[in-house]
């Protein structure tokens, strides 16, 4: 093995399939996404599972870390919200609060690598998609 190598490891959790069901449920269901300083130690607390399997259920599943993990659920929040007339008056630094995200540099970045759009231009896009129906 090359030294700049570092070995393969290969542990698989117990019911890891069960674990990502209950935290995705969990997701939807109560929101815990939309506190910005949701953290991975908290939402292990949550489930009663150490942090770090946690994380490796993440990883494995899913393809991803713990923070593109929670941006997911943040963004497609936005989402909603920037479709909803309901929130016509709030800016977009109030929806990406709103969301859990803590700044709209943050939110821009996060929110264009997710949807290849801006904010600005997603909710421009859909505004033109409702005028036309």
């Amino acid at each position: 093995m090359l030294s700049d190598q570092k070995p393969k490891v290969s542990s698989k959790i117990k019911d890891a399939e069960e674990i990502l069901e209950k935290i995705q449920k969990y997701m939807l269901d109560e929101k815990p996404y939309l506190e910005e300083k949701l953290t991975i130690v908290q939402l292990s607390e949550v489930f009663q599972i150490p942090y770090y399997v946690l994380s490796q259920v993440i990883n494995e599943k899913l393809n991803q870390n713990f923070f593109d993990f929670v941006n997911t659920y943040r963004v497609n929040e936005a989402k909603e919200k920037l479709c909803n007339p309901k929130y016509d008056h709030y800016t977009i630094l109030g929806i990406a609060l709103e969301c859990g995200f803590n700044s709209k540099a943050s939110f821009n970045r996060i929110f264009k690598i997710k949807t290849s759009e801006t904010p600005s231009q997603f909710k421009n896009s859909h505004q033109k998609l409702v005028s036309t129906v």
